[in-house]
């Protein structure tokens, strides 16, 4: 089933710096349409959440950025782009692992983890005029056919490592095309309340005590949920709630 416009115009690097810089480059001098897809082989400055680096093997991983203009969206609604994105990736890996018992969730914001280890993450770069989003460039590593991740195989995993079977990296890059415009469809039509539903379904660890640390300390506390803002929600055990940005608070698996 083939798409609208997310990722009917693809652009394919051999190697790049990062796909997200590139895709706003784009932005800046060509007007690039909607749905314009930026992939690769070989990300050699990767760039994920808290000015992290995301290293994926060459030619083994999706790693891609999708360039969308949500003016429609207030730009007190742009978490909701990186709910629809995981849950998109969600739905990806729902259908590649169909025949495996796998435990998958979105870890706030934005990673997936299966089993409780990261095999996708996201990184959204918004551009807002006024009180809407002018552009948003979707940033996305998938993690397929990698083997193994060094120092990280307790923390990480891959489509290969769940099924020891070798995927088709366009096909799955399709499905992620797919998933992404129907969430953002949906977006976009204004259905926020099925949005929410959906990502707090399959929030890890909702309304589990878990452990955490802000910059002072660590502690424990509920997971109650997210904002509409995308702010952690967390019950600490004074029962007070509290919010906490993504810059303020790292969760442990």
């Amino acid at each position: 089933m083939a798409t609208l416009f997310i990722g009917q115009n693809k652009i394919f690097l051999p190697e790049v710096d990062s796909t997200n810089s590139y895709a706003s480059i784009l932005l800046k001098n060509v007007n690039a349409i909607e749905g314009t897809a930026v992939f690769t082989h070989h990300q050699t400055e990767g760039k994920g959440q808290r000015g992290n680096s995301w290293n994926a093997e060459p030619a083994k991983n999706i790693t891609l950025s999708v360039i969308l203009k949500p003016s429609f969206l207030s730009v007190n609604k742009s978490f909701y782009l990186s709910k629809i994105t995981a849950l998109s990736l969600y739905d990806v890996l729902a259908e590649v692992l169909v025949h495996g018992q796998f435990d998958i969730k979105i870890k706030w914001p934005n990673d997936i983890v299966v089993d409780q280890k990261k095999i996708a993450g996201v990184l959204i770069e918004n551009a807002f005029k006024e009180s809407s989003i002018a552009s948003s460039i979707i940033g996305i590593g998938l993690n397929v056919n990698q083997h193994e991740f060094g120092g990280l195989n307790n923390f990480a995993t891959s489509v290969f490592k769940l099924t020891q079977s070798n995927f088709d990296l366009e096909e799955v890059m399709e499905l992620v095309f797919l998933h992404l415009e129907k969430w953002y469809l949906q977006l976009r039509s204004g259905r926020f309340n099925e949005i929410d539903k959906a990502y707090l379904n399959v929030l890890f660890k909702l309304n589990d005590t878990c452990l955490f640390e802000d910059k002072s300390k660590q502690f424990t506390a509920k997971l109650i949920g997210v904002s509409e803002a995308g702010l952690l929600l967390l019950e600490l055990e004074t029962k007070e709630v509290k919010a906490f940005d993504i810059k303020e608070v790292k969760m442990f698996l």
